[in-house]
């Protein structure tokens, strides 16, 4: 599963910043600060989400910005409540067991170190639960407009590197076929195979039929199944592949191996991938969904109650 970005810039932060100390006595006051939407926050949630923010950020927030950072947490789980957004203990503890498994440490470990720092574990499993629910929200209800076009993609990488990139190719879908002959075999055994691996492409029309055939064929031996697009074949290969009928067998080649053909599964139209348009669309996606996601917030932010009652 894909880690959400402020969920990995935390994970890195407290994987630099967790450093064994004594646990100091925090604060416990529950003085109510602000009501938001009826749901109060206190001076001891203020003062944990601080402690949390420094050992993220390395740096000292200011009491308004912890202040708004849990205005903001408050906003989302209700606006998740709304719409039956709401993970349980076991999908929290979860994450919170992923996240120390990737920091190579046991849960425990974990929240030791966070007790260390004077954070409780509670306090960063709500953050955590907070932001499960908001990008589920922002994903489910504004899918359509996070989609990003590969034609705006291609653009993209074009006025980034002024190449022109081919945005549809073909998806090859095949398995790879091998006649074993031995080392030393005689020419006339090698043309023995050849014969038989000719007629081998006249009876097979399918790549049922051909899993069928050499699963049980002596001597013979069918793989699992190759994707591959037309950005990952040479020119040669390719011509050879889109002049091959579906399900039908390309003629024999001789290799180390054996005798090797490849059933051809199936061959459709599709779009052409490259590590630098997966960066580019991975970059434009981030884009849309940030400016998305502060659009939604803001609107919550403005329709929700919120009283402060101590500063």
């Amino acid at each position: 599963m894909t880690i959400p970005l402020p969920a990995f810039r935390l994970l890195l932060a407290i994987s630099a910043g967790l450093i064994l100390t004594g646990l100091p006595s925090p604060s416990r006051a529950q003085n109510i600060v602000v009501m938001v939407n009826g749901d109060p926050i206190t001076d001891f949630d203020i003062e944990q989400r601080s402690k949390l923010d420094q050992l993220t950020t390395q740096k000292t927030p200011s009491r308004q910005e912890v202040i708004n950072e849990l205005i903001d947490d408050k906003v989302k789980m209700k606006e998740g409540k709304k719409y039956g957004v709401d993970p349980g203990v076991s999908d929290i503890n979860q994450s919170y067991e992923g996240m120390a498994q990737r920091m190579r440490i046991t849960p425990e470990q974990l929240t030791k170190s966070l007790e260390s720092k004077g954070v409780r574990p509670e306090t960063l499993k709500g953050r955590m639960k907070a932001e499960m629910v908001w990008t589920s929200l922002v994903r489910g209800r504004y899918k359509e407009r996070l989609q990003v076009g590969e034609r705006d993609v291609a653009q993209a990488v074009q006025a980034q590197t002024g190449d022109k990139l081919q945005i549809e190719g073909t998806e090859y879908k095949m398995q790879p076929i091998v006649l074993i002959v031995p080392r030393g075999s005689s020419a006339a055994f090698l043309e023995t195979r050849k014969k038989e691996a000719e007629t081998y492409r006249a009876r097979v029309g399918s790549c049922e039929e051909a899993n069928s055939l050499f699963r049980s064929t002596p001597n013979a031996t069918i793989r699992d199944t190759v994707t591959k697009t037309t950005a990952e074949l040479p020119e040669a290969l390719r011509k050879v592949l889109d002049d091959t009928p579906i399900g039908h067998l390309t003629a024999p080649e001789m290799t180390k191996n054996g005798i090797e053909m490849v059933v051809l599964c199936s061959r459709k139209p599709t779009m052409i991938d490259t590590p630098k348009k997966r960066e580019v669309r991975e970059k434009m996606y981030q884009e849309k969904y940030e400016k998305t996601q502060k659009a939604y917030l803001d609107e919550l932010r403005k329709a929700a109650m919120i009283e402060y009652r101590n500063r």
